[in-house]
């Protein structure tokens, strides 16, 4: 293999498993968020603005995925 091949896989890895994570957090999240409003409807005020935040930190998680991936080399 390749130094170039080398890195292609590398990033690969890198964004297959920083992409997998957040995606599986911001989906048991919204699931679970929803599960809650659906036995208590009135909860939902109260759950939306922490789901995005918990959405929001989840998916910074992905992007500093991202961002490793730009700095290999």
């Amino acid at each position: 293999m390749t130094h170039e091949s080398i890195v292609v896989m590398a990033k690969a890895f890198t964004m297959a498993i920083g992409g997998i994570g957040p995606a599986f957090a911001i989906g048991k999240l919204v699931a679970k968020a929803m599960e809650s409003i659906g036995r208590n409807p009135e909860a939902s005020g109260k759950l939306f603005v922490p789901m995005l935040l918990g959405a929001a930190f989840a998916e910074a998680i992905a992007i500093y995925a991202l961002v490793v991936v730009f700095t290999l080399k």
